[in-house]
């Protein structure tokens, strides 16, 4: 009894430590498990099989049966980044697919959601989940629901069912369907189970849109038409980029109504935000094309962003007052369906103009900050909120036991400036880790072969 005794002082005094067969450790970090904005120091985390199984004080957890140690003192570790307004290339040029999917995991993102899908997608999906192919783990829609897609109530039919059999994850709405189609497309989605989200047709309207309940409208797209007051008679097709053309006829009371209606049909809202800044806004496109992260983008692909965006500032109906007045009333909708419970998702539409993939979820995180969200709560809708989307809470999003181990690694606190967040030390995707060492020889590569 007195030797049990002294054990027990012995491991009180000494903090008794506990050895387990791991992979991977990083210690002594700073912890953002996501699950609060409390940050825990002095933290091991191990990682066996791209899992994580043990979360503890590193007084308290040995690493001496661990085959790799990252020494984590003064860094903060949190969860992989969803990215939930993704593109992934639309053929198998297998160069460029990979490169792409580098590009997302070089800035820590380890959850894509590709918005325009592919039969190939299918496929590409289950090969990153078995490591055959490394990248970020997908989530994939079936090709385009538009207007040209669906011109009739069967071939909504039909299409919505073979999307659904074919393995797809949900359906990608795009504009010019008519009400009748769109309601047969829901209708038949409801039937077998199917999920829908993206853009709103003008044809459909916002408000029916929301009654429908998409999982997820995207780019806040069909608000600004919804905000024009009935008594003003326009033509809904005139509504320009994404609504720009009726800035000046708004009425900002009406978005009460509609947040309102997106809070109680359980609507996402992916906003796309520094995306619809960079591309309308009266910033020279000259001048964007020479942002770093330009040299990662295939000069063709570039100059073709430079002339699309020339075109949009350069067009006899432009305003560049207009489009700065556009995207403020953008970001008080965001912010009041922020403050109302309306739950958002982290995306930016990459690649898009002037998205580079991985790079342009960053400036999406701060459009969010700019939007009134703080960041932690800009960091919540691209971490904790994507595994809620998709039902997959404790599997990613989160650092608990049992999770994915898709973490990020950073030099300093991202709750303090979201800006911190790109100072990373390295990118783990489901227990492979990436150093900022191999991420940076491996960008300087893509960079090389785009040299003009």
């Amino acid at each position: 009894m007195k030797n049990l005794y002294f054990l027990t002082l012995v491991c009180l005094s000494i903090s008794c430590t506990k050895a387990q067969e791991a992979d991977f450790a990083f210690t002594h970090v700073n912890l953002i498990t996501m699950e609060s904005e409390t940050v825990l120091p002095n933290q091991t985390v191990l990682i066996k099989e791209g899992k994580i199984i043990t979360i503890g004080s590193s007084d308290d957890i040995s690493t001496d049966q661990t085959d790799t140690v990252v020494d984590g003192t003064g860094k903060y570790l949190m969860p992989g980044l969803a990215e939930m307004h993704a593109h992934i290339p639309g053929n198998r040029d297998m160069d460029l697919l990979q490169e792409t999917l580098f590009l997302y995991l070089s800035n820590g993102i380890t959850t894509i959601r590709g918005m325009l899908g592919q039969p190939y997608h299918i496929e590409l999906r289950d090969k990153v989940l078995s490591g055959e192919i490394l990248g970020p783990r997908i989530y994939t829609s079936g090709p385009s629901i538009n207007g040209n897609s669906v011109r009739s109530v069967e071939e909504a039919q039909t299409k919505v069912r073979a999307q659904k059999e074919a393995g797809y994850d949900f359906l990608k709405m795009h504009p010019g369907l008519t009400r009748e189609n769109f309601d047969a497309v829901v209708a038949t989605a409801n039937e077998v189970g199917i999920p829908f989200a993206g853009h709103v047709s003008t044809g459909v309207g916002v408000r029916r849109a929301l009654e429908a309940k998409y999982a997820s409208i995207d780019h806040v797209d069909g608000y600004i038409e919804g905000m024009v007051p009935s008594s003003i008679r326009v033509n809904p097709n005139a509504n320009g980029f994404f609504g720009v053309n009726f800035t000046d006829i708004v009425d900002t009371d009406i978005s009460s109504q509609l947040v309102k209606l997106t809070l109680e049909n359980d609507v996402w809202i992916v906003p796309t935000q520094a995306m619809m800044e960079r591309w309308i806004g009266p910033e020279d496109p000259e001048i964007i094309a020479k942002n770093e992260e330009m040299k990662y983008m295939n000069p063709r692909t570039l100059d073709n962003w430079v002339r699309t965006k020339k075109g949009i500032i350069g067009a006899p109906n432009y305003k560049g007052d207009q489009a700065l007045k556009f995207n403020q009333i953008r970001r008080d909708i965001i912010k009041e369906m922020h403050e109302s419970g309306v739950k958002i998702l982290l995306g930016s539409d990459a690649p898009q103009v002037f998205n580079v993939p991985g790079f342009s979820i960053h400036r999406e995180l701060d459009a969010m900050v700019r939007s009134g969200l703080t960041p932690y709560e800009a960091l919540y809708a691209g971490t904790v909120n994507p595994a809620q989307f998709f039902n997959d809470q404790g599997k990613y999003g989160t650092i608990v036991t049992g999770a994915d181990a898709d973490l990020i690694l950073v030099n300093q606190n991202p709750f303090d400036n979201i800006a911190n967040l790109r100072q990373q030390s390295g990118v783990m995707v489901r227990g492979q880790w990436l150093s900022a060492e191999q991420i940076t020889q491996r960008l300087a590569k893509i960079a090389e072969q785009y040299k003009n």
